[in-house]
């Protein structure tokens, strides 16, 4: 018997962003579109198009690039933020407008401030305004996990009939339990009179630790789209993890009737893609890309493994991508492999000048390192993205000293503005001696909340990649460095966080 297709919507790039310091560029974004096309994603949310005019440029430059994916921008249930949506999804072979209301009594009341018939009636005019950019119209009903049941089968019916092809019933707060979110989804496909017409999808975020849960519930119950992301990033506690719904649909074939079209081996790639971009690592023991995932330390089990895989391993390794990540380039590498390397992972030059100062710097971390990775390729354009002229921070020189005995300091070198200026600190630490001479050249006020370091490759010359978040004045950034020198690594870090922060703007980011 056939089974059905279970449609991945992948929102990374949409709700992903949203967790606090995640904000990501347009080449970021096109570059993490690009695996989840290698991935063959069904659906990539590319962004909300209306939040600001790099929102805008992003989802468009997605829609232009991507080719076997639908490419999808949220709208707000307002005439506004749909056309900017539909503007933007223009140039895709396939595109999707995401449009949303909230539903429950709480949101309607205190948030909208809008009665159940005005709700109705706004939802079925937002899809009317989709109708004019693509056949391809998805409507969520915000909050749907904490609204009444029969006011949903109202409102599903009304946009069903006035043309939305996909109706998303997510769990904006993570405030369901499988069994009731199952039921939910039952009994919306029961009662909705033109339901057999339309695609019900879920998203769930995991304040409960129950989105991939309630999605899977969701699915045995009849949703036939899954909206998650990679590694599970999003706002709060996150969403329903991809890697965890794909594979737990792959392994236990035998309980669930769906199927999906992912290439499984391009799911690690894809999570320490969107680890390197983000800043978010991924804790050692998280499900398929954790570090430890495979790994297994009690010595019952390493004889069992041994003697046959299947008796501690329900997954092969090497299915979702493990060891797929193989040396590709050392330092007599000449600059067309470089080129063709950085195209095969996706990453787009953008001019020769660029491409020659990627392979100068490449050239220089050949010589510190022996064995270059595709995480060192993914770090090292990472930092060759930031254009030098719309930095006001730039680390020229730095000098660290630390000895037992001795307070550890640090003599860092800046341009501020295009200024030059340098500074000596003592600190407890050669880290936070680099930080204190940073901070006394820029005096942001800014509060440290996160020092987070992780190694990019293995072996004792691997890379150290740092992530720094900063706050100020209510806006959180992270920062991201990278570099054999782990104290140089952090002085980048740090001034990435600072640049972001310097560089000023707010993103609108509503939450489905």
């Amino acid at each position: 018997m056939k089974k059905d297709q279970l449609i991945i919507f992948d929102t990374t790039l949409r709700d992903g962003e949203q967790s606090p310091g995640a904000s990501m560029t347009r080449d970021d974004k096109l570059r993490i579109a690009r695996q989840l096309e290698r991935m063959r994603v069904d659906v990539i949310e590319a962004g909300f198009a209306a939040a600001s005019n790099g929102d805008f440029d992003a989802v468009r430059s997605i829609a232009e690039a991507i080719k076997e994916s639908t490419v999808c921008s949220l709208a707000r249930a307002n005439e506004n933020d749909i056309r900017r949506a539909g503007e933007a999804i223009r140039p895709a072979a396939r595109g999707r407008i995401h449009t949303f209301i909230a539903t429950s009594p709480i949101h309607m009341e205190k948030k909208l401030r809008m009665t159940p018939d005005e709700v109705v009636a706004q939802a079925v005019k937002a899809v009317g305004w989709a109708r004019e950019y693509t056949s391809d119209i998805e409507f969520s009903a915000e909050d749907a996990g904490r609204s009444e049941i029969d006011f949903l089968c109202r409102i599903f019916e009304e946009v069903i009939r006035a043309g939305a092809k996909t109706i998303n019933v997510p769990d904006t707060v993570g405030y369901n339990v499988p069994e009731q979110y199952a039921a939910t989804i039952r009994s919306l496909i029961e009662r909705v009179p033109n339901s057999d017409q339309v695609i019900w999808s879920v998203h769930c975020h995991n304040d409960l630790g129950l989105a991939v849960s309630n999605s899977l519930a969701a699915v045995m119950a009849g949703a036939r789209q899954v909206e998650c992301t990679i590694n599970g990033l999003g706002e709060r506690a996150g969403n329903a993890s991809l890697e965890e719904i794909v594979m737990a649909v792959r392994t236990r074939a035998d309980v669930f009737p769906v199927e999906t079209r992912i290439d499984t081996t391009q799911i690690v790639p894809a999570s320490k893609l969107v680890s390197q971009v983000t800043g978010y690592p991924v804790q050692p023991n998280k499900a398929i890309v954790g570090a430890n995932a495979f790994a297994h330390e009690s010595g019952i089990h390493q004889d069992g493994v041994l003697k046959h895989r299947e008796t501690y391993e329900i997954m092969r390794a090497e299915d979702v991508g493990w060891g797929a990540n193989k040396l590709v380039l050392g330092k007599h590498s000449g600059r067309n492999a470089f080129r063709a390397r950085l195209q095969e992972l996706g990453i787009t030059i953008a001019s020769e000048e660029q491409l020659n100062n990627a392979f100068a710097r490449f050239k220089e971390l050949a010589d510190k390192k022996h064995e270059i990775f595709d995480e060192d390729l993914h770090a090292l354009m990472r930092d060759e993205s930031v254009v030098p002229e719309t930095e006001h921070f730039r680390l020229i020189a730095s000098r660290f000293h630390s000895e037992t005995g001795e307070k550890p300091q640090a003599e860092i070198t800046l341009t501020v503005g295009g200024s030059e200026q340098s500074t000596c600190a003592e600190g407890s630490g050669p880290v936070d001696a680099a930080f204190k001479a940073i901070e006394s050249i820029a005096d942001s006020g800014c509060e440290l909340l996160l020092y987070s370091v992780n190694a990019i490759t293995t072996g004792t010359d691997a890379q150290g990649e740092v992530t720094v978040r900063l706050a100020r004045e209510g806006r959180v950034m992270d920062g991201q460095g990278a570099d054999t020198d782990i104290i140089v690594a952090s002085a980048k870090a740090y001034l990435n966080a600072l640049n972001k922060l310097h560089g000023g703007g707010h993103k609108l980011n509503p939450q489905v």
